[in-house]
């Protein structure tokens, strides 16, 4: 049964650590802005490439009106950071602007696990923040496809 007016939360397993913070503040923060446990749903996929996909799957499902994407992507040895985290961004904006679903990025990209996890804590709590967007998006008028 598609619940109506859901977010779902799409999540890198990747980088676990990382991923898993975001996602419990992106969670934490929903259910205090009043979206009750119900009305989420969490995918997890293995990487940060997958995410755009489950993104897309789920802004076509019909059963949320908006999604979050949650990640992180941290440079390695060689430049393929930049070619990832770009491709990323611009699916999900793509997904965004086609289904006209809003997709909240809370994928992040950083240079080492330390900065990584400065973003999952305090001002700079890209969990957090990316469902502080979604729920303003939500009151914008995202379309209650359910």
């Amino acid at each position: 049964m598609k619940e109506r007016g859901a977010i779902s939360v799409v999540c890198s397993r990747f980088n676990e650590e990382v991923a898993s913070r975001l996602l419990a503040s992106c969670l934490r923060t929903l259910e205090a802005g009043g979206i009750p446990r119900s009305k989420l749903r969490v995918v997890r996929v293995p990487g940060s490439w997958e995410i755009p996909w489950a993104v897309q799957e789920e802004a076509l499902s019909g059963r949320c009106r908006a999604v979050i994407a949650l990640g992180a992507i941290v440079q390695g040895e060689t430049p393929q950071n930049r070619h990832l985290s770009s491709a990323v961004f611009e699916a999900l904006q793509d997904v965004s602007l086609k289904t006209r679903v809003p997709v909240l990025l809370g994928v992040i990209t950083v240079g080492n696990l330390r900065q990584a996890m400065a973003r999952t804590r305090g001002s700079l709590d890209r969990g957090r923040e990316a469902a502080e967007s979604a729920i303003e998006m939500l009151r914008f008028g995202a379309p209650d496809r359910g």
